[in-house]
């Protein structure tokens, strides 16, 4: 679907650029990055500084394919609890959410609620 300012795809990445711009994640304070596709979620715990990924969850892995028929909301919201839980593993409590230019809502609010409940702050 093409708009004035281009297509969707196109919109989103000038998105994710402005929010980039203002997000920067700290060894004390990492960003947790979500990219969501048509079918998966996926959540990085990434430290800007060192440029590397600290963990890392996504639908794709076999744990959260349990055989039963679930939405995509709620895989988003174990992907959040996931991760949080990993995190939480590694002394990380405190993070920074970088929603990747995605508006904040379905699957992505999702995730930030899972990790929300599972003890992560932001």
């Amino acid at each position: 679907m093409k708009t004035s300012q281009g297509s969707r795809k196109d919109i989103r990445k000038k998105r994710k650029i402005r929010i980039r711009k203002k997000i920067f994640g700290t060894q004390e304070k990492p960003r947790l990055c979500v990219f969501r596709s048509a079918s998966h979620v996926y959540a990085q715990i990434i430290d800007d500084t060192k440029g590397e990924t600290l963990t890392s969850a996504s639908s794709l892995e076999k744990e959260f394919d349990s055989g039963e028929k679930t939405n995509k909301t709620a895989k988003a919201v174990k992907i959040g609890k996931a991760i949080a839980e990993r995190a939480l593993e590694k002394g990380i409590k405190n993070v920074v959410f970088d929603r990747n230019g995605f508006l904040y809502h379905g699957r992505i609010k999702a995730v930030s609620e899972g990790a929300r409940e599972a003890g992560l702050v932001f």
